[in-house]
């Protein structure tokens, strides 16, 4: 049991780094829309924002995915204990 649980909360901790790159490419590289963007810097807006949403979404749902099933893993080691 000691093996998935340090898998799991690898799995949480490679979803907070995703989560983090995910932030930096909605409010960095994406940013704040320009006011009359030529439609290449539209174009490369619109990918950003895409990959950010992507790697935001993906992030929270390994910290959640891995956290419920580390919760799991958790209790049934605890009742193989006793």
């Amino acid at each position: 049991m000691g093996i998935i649980k340090k898998i799991l909360t690898s799995v949480i901790l490679s979803g907070v780094i995703i989560l983090l790159i995910g932030f930096y490419y909605t409010a960095v590289k994406a940013g704040i829309p320009y006011q009359d963007p030529t439609p290449e810097m539209q174009y490369q807006y619109v990918i950003n924002m895409r990959v950010g949403d992507s790697l935001l979404l993906m992030g929270a749902a390994m910290i959640v995915g891995g956290g419920i099933l580390r919760l799991i893993a958790g209790l049934i080691g605890r009742k193989k204990q006793s």
